[in-house]
């Protein structure tokens, strides 16, 4: 292998492998990921996973003198729906970097999607000898 050409693969790997650790990073932040949602009032709030899914519903206890049944639900699903809103947008501002333009975010983190299955794994570069 020429000299140049072995500089060449060499830089080009460095590169790859920068990249990979750049979205084993993100990735790692973005398991990480939950976000708490209160109501104004401070009576209802709603935590939310990577994914979207509910971890905890925390109620203030005087939310149940001062809503109705039908309140006290839309009031759930409104921090639901900015709790999840919050994660989604987390996860396009993490992502984005790596994302090629104009494919869907729900293409890579749609319901069954793993991130894992995009990570690419360090290269190895043959000996400089030429055998290997």
């Amino acid at each position: 292998m020429s000299e140049e050409f072995r500089l060449t693969i060499e830089a080009l790997a460095k590169e790859y492998n920068e990249q990979a650790l750049r979205l084993r990073e993100a990735y790692e932040k973005l398991s990480e990921l939950t976000v708490t949602a209160e109501s104004r009032d401070g009576m209802v709030s709603v935590t939310v996973g990577p994914r979207g899914q509910v971890e905890a519903i925390k109620l203030d206890p005087r939310v149940y003198r001062k809503l109705s049944p039908s309140q006290l639900s839309r009031a759930i699903m409104e921090q639901i729906g900015a709790a999840t809103q919050q994660v989604t947008d987390r996860t396009k501002e993490l992502m984005a970097p790596f994302v090629p333009e104009g494919l869907p975010l729900e293409d890579v983190f749609g319901e069954g999607a793993s991130i894992e299955s995009f990570l690419p794994q360090p290269l190895k570069l043959p000996p400089e000898d030429g055998r290997g």
